[in-house]
């Protein structure tokens, strides 16, 4: 062979050396940046994943907050006009009315904030206190007598609340 045909037969095997070695030095780096990618997919999921994962958390809180001030409220008007009535306060139709108003409106809020139980609950105790002040307003010695069925009724709607506040939490 001449000198000529062995200096192609080099520079071809060089050139065809490149065209080889770039080939795979392409393809590795392609694969490098699918990975590269997938890695960045994987991280953005995990980084939304645990966003969402604090807003929900934050609006269970929420929801948790709002619950527990319109049980409480509730309770706490109740229960005052309850031993409102029981003390022997004098009713006049002026007091009852501003009484069941106050309870009305925290039942309202109830009955937004749910569940269910809670408001069938807490109309019972409503149900319970207006016994109350129909027999106040009929015999005094009544309200001695209605006692159990409002702490029955009482017992009843913190058994309720309690639960779904319960159940609010862990969700």
């Amino acid at each position: 062979m001449s000198e000529w045909g062995i200096a192609l037969i080099a520079a071809g095997s060089a050139i065809l050396g490149s065209i080889t070695t770039g080939f795979f030095a392409w393809k590795a780096g392609h694969r490098q940046a699918e990975g590269a990618e997938a890695a960045g997919q994987a991280q953005a999921n995990a980084l939304i994943a645990t966003v969402q994962a604090t807003l929900d958390e934050q609006r269970r809180a929420r929801l948790l907050d709002r619950r527990r001030q319109a049980y409480s409220q509730f309770l706490r008007v109740l229960d005052q006009a309850r031993h409102r009535v029981a003390g022997g306060d004098r009713l006049t139709q002026a007091t009852v009315n501003a009484t069941l108003d106050g309870v009305v409106d925290s039942l309202g809020l109830i009955e937004l904030e749910g569940p269910d139980p809670v408001h069938h609950a807490a109309a019972g105790y409503l149900q319970a206190l207006v016994q109350l002040i129909q027999a106040a307003a009929t015999n005094r010695s009544a309200p001695a007598e209605h006692e159990p069925r409002m702490a029955e009724a009482r017992q009843s709607y913190l058994t309720a609340a309690r639960a779904a506040l319960s159940e609010t939490e862990q969700a």
